[in-house]
C-alpha cells in the first residue's frame, strides 16, 4: 500500500473542516447538470434509476465512468454535479447508479440499501458488461458508495474496471456512527437522520413496511439507533452491531485487486480519522492519500473566493486517466 500525505492544500480563507464541508454545498447550488434517466429493472423485482452524463451508442469505445453516491444522496448532490460535470468534460461518459429510493421515487421493497449492499452495482456492473463490450470501465464512490463499492471490489475480485476511486468513505462503521454523534458533527447527524426518517416514513404509509411503527420511527434520535431498529431488521441483521461487523470495507480492503486510490480528510466530521484508515499491510496497488484539512467531500482550494476550485474533481479523473488510458478498449 502507499500511504502518502495529500497534495490537497485547501483555500487560505477556508481551512476550517465544517466550512470545507459546507461550503461545497453552498457553491454549487446552482449549478445545473442535464443528465438522461433510465430506470433498470432488477432481479429480486424492485429498481433502481441511472443517470447517464449521455446515453452511449451500442458501439461506444469511449470510458465509461461509474458513480455511487453517499448516504441519502443523488445526481443532485452537489459532489456528484460537480464529479459528473469533470468527467464529461474528460470526453468520457459518466452514469450515477442511484441506491434504491434515493431517485426521489421510493423503491418498492421494504428492504433499503445499506453500507454493504453490493448486489446492485454487482446487477448493474454486468449489465454495463454485456451492453457495451468495447470500452473500458472505471468506477468511483463517495462516503457510504465508496464503503460499497471497496466492498463490491474485494468481493468480485473478477470485475471488469480497471481502477477505481474511493472518497471520504466509512470504512470502519460503528466508529463513524459514534463519530457523527459527537460536538458539532451531531448537525450532519440530525439533517442526514431526518431525511432517512422521511424516506422510510413514505413506506411505512404506504404499507410497504409493515414491522416498524410510525411512532417507533420519530422516536430515533441517532444515526446508531436508526441502524439498530430500521437499518439492521429489514437487511437481514440482528444488531446495529453486527451490521457495521459485516458491511464495513475494512475488513476485506486487502482483497481488492485493481488500481484503487482511497482519498481522505483527516478532519473529516463524518469519520474517525483512525479507525477509517487501515491498520494492516496492503498492496502497493492501492493508495491512501491522507490530507490534514478537506472535511467531509469538500477539497476547496485557489485564492479567490469568487471562484473557488474543487480539487477532487481534478486528481480523481488525473488518477482514472493513468489507468484507463493505458489499454486499448476491448475488442469482441
Amino acid at each position: 500500500m502507499q500511504h502518502s500525505t495529500s497534495k490537497f492544500k485547501p483555500a487560505w480563507w477556508l481551512r476550517n473542516a465544517h466550512f470545507q464541508t459546507l461550503a461545497a454545498k453552498f457553491f454549487r447550488r446552482k449549478h445545473k447538470l442535464v443528465t438522461n434517466t433510465e430506470t433498470l429493472e432488477l432481479p429480486d423485482g424492485d429498481f433502481i434509476d441511472l443517470a447517464w452524463t449521455e446515453q452511449p451508442q451500442k458501439n461506444n469505445t469511449r470510458p465509461i465512468v461509474v458513480m455511487l453516491h453517499g448516504l441519502e444522496g443523488s445526481k443532485d448532490s452537489h459532489y456528484a454535479k460537480g464529479m459528473l460535470t469533470a468527467i464529461k468534460d474528460r470526453g468520457w461518459i459518466a452514469v450515477l447508479m442511484h441506491f434504491r429510493g434515493c431517485s426521489g421515487k421510493p423503491n418498492r421493497q421494504a428492504s433499503s440499501y445499506h453500507s454493504g449492499d453490493i448486489r446492485d452495482i454487482g446487477y448493474l456492473t454486468e449489465h454495463l458488461m454485456a451492453r457495451y463490450q468495447q470500452c473500458v470501465f472505471s468506477v468511483l464512490g463517495f462516503s457510504l458508495g465508496g464503503n460499497v463499492l471497496t466492498r463490491y471490489l474485494a468481493k468480485v475480485p473478477n470485475n471488469p474496471y480497471r481502477c477505481a476511486a474511493v472518497i471520504c468513505a466509512p470504512l470502519d462503521l460503528a466508529s463513524c456512527s459514534a463519530r457523527i454523534n459527537q460536538g458539532l458533527s451531531r448537525f450532519y447527524q440530525k439533517y442526514l437522520l431526518q431525511m432517512l426518517k422521511d424516506s422510510t416514513l413514505k413506506k411505512i404509509t404506504t404499507k410497504v413496511i409493515n414491522n416498524i411503527k410510525e411512532t417507533q420511527l420519530k422516536a430515533i434520535k441517532t444515526i446508531h439507533d436508526f441502524d439498530e431498529q430500521v437499518t439492521a431488521p429489514l437487511n437481514g441483521f440482528t444488531s446495529a452491531q453486527h451490521y457495521y461487523q459485516q458491511a464495513s470495507g475494512s475488513q476485506v480492503i486487502e482483497k481488492i485487486q485493481q488500481p484503487c486510490l482511497f482519498i481522505h480528510a483527516a478532519d473529516d466530521p463524518f469519520l474517525n480519522h483512525q479507525s477509517s484508515l487501515p491498520k494492516q499491510k496492503l498492496p502497493k496497488h492501492l493508495t491512501f492519500e491522507v490530507s490534514n484539512h478537506g472535511g467531509h467531500v469538500g477539497f476547496i482550494h485557489g485564492n479567490n473566493p469568487f471562484k473557488p476550485q474543487y480539487w477532487l474533481e481534478q486528481r480523481v479523473p488525473d488518477f482514472l486517466s493513468d489507468h484507463l488510458l493505458l489499454s486499448e478498449p476491448q475488442q469482441t
